[in-house]
């Protein structure tokens, strides 16, 4: 069945800037290495904190909106948590080509139609619009996950305090990301394997 939304902040900008641009290329390719599912990582926070102390950490990340407008036909297939030395990671899975997103920090997030709040632990919200849906085209559930209160466990992230779900409508799929406070964070889109595509956002664990 589906979820009745109207997406919020609609006002959108260019996805970076040249500048941000460069500060991805400059990360490590396995800065960028898909995380393995949240309860699966075996790094502490002890040690990622270590471990942030000795890296480099990428620069000139913002906490303003993020977006991009392009739709396709991707479905979302599932949504995935992980820790790294310098940020914490939440991954889209798609069945499709890479299609477009909308991050920004909120006051709170709401469902959409029924306009009812998504309660979230920390101390700053961002709303994450993915423009897939979790449904087929036969209105048949792509994403099913067991606790929508709690789509991954981020006990011991530096960062993520909860993730939610907020709905699916109309070849969008909204979730809540509950973090520590208002952090940088970039957005970036990857291809395969296969027919396959990501979308994912790291919030950094300092400014």
């Amino acid at each position: 069945m589906k979820h009745f939304h109207t997406i919020r902040n609609p006002l959108h900008r260019p996805i970076r800037t040249a500048f941000a641009v460069l500060a991805i290329a400059a990360v490590p390719a396995a800065a960028i290495a898909v995380p393995a599912l949240a309860g699966q990582t075996t790094t502490s926070r002890t040690t990622a904190t270590m471990a942030a102390a000795t890296t480099k950490c990428p620069t000139g990340w913002g906490s303003l909106l993020e977006a991009n407008n392009k739709m396709s036909a991707a479905k979302l297939t599932n949504v995935r948590t992980g820790r790294h030395a310098c940020f914490d990671r939440i991954v889209f899975d798609l069945a499709g080509k890479p299609t477009g997103y909308h991050v920004s920090y909120v006051k709170n997030v709401y469902t959409d139609g029924q306009g009812a709040l998504v309660p979230l632990r920390g101390g700053a919200k961002l709303q994450l619009v993915v423009r897939g849906a979790d449904y087929n085209d036969a209105g048949v559930s792509t994403y099913n996950p067991a606790n929508r209160r709690e789509l991954t466990n981020v006990t011991g992230y530096q960062t993520f305090r909860q993730v939610a779900y907020a709905g699916s409508f109309e070849g969008q799929t909204t979730i809540g990301l509950g973090v520590r406070a208002r952090l940088p964070f970039r957005v970036i889109t990857l291809t395969g394997p296969g027919n396959t595509s990501r979308v994912v956002v790291d919030v950094a664990h300092r400014w």
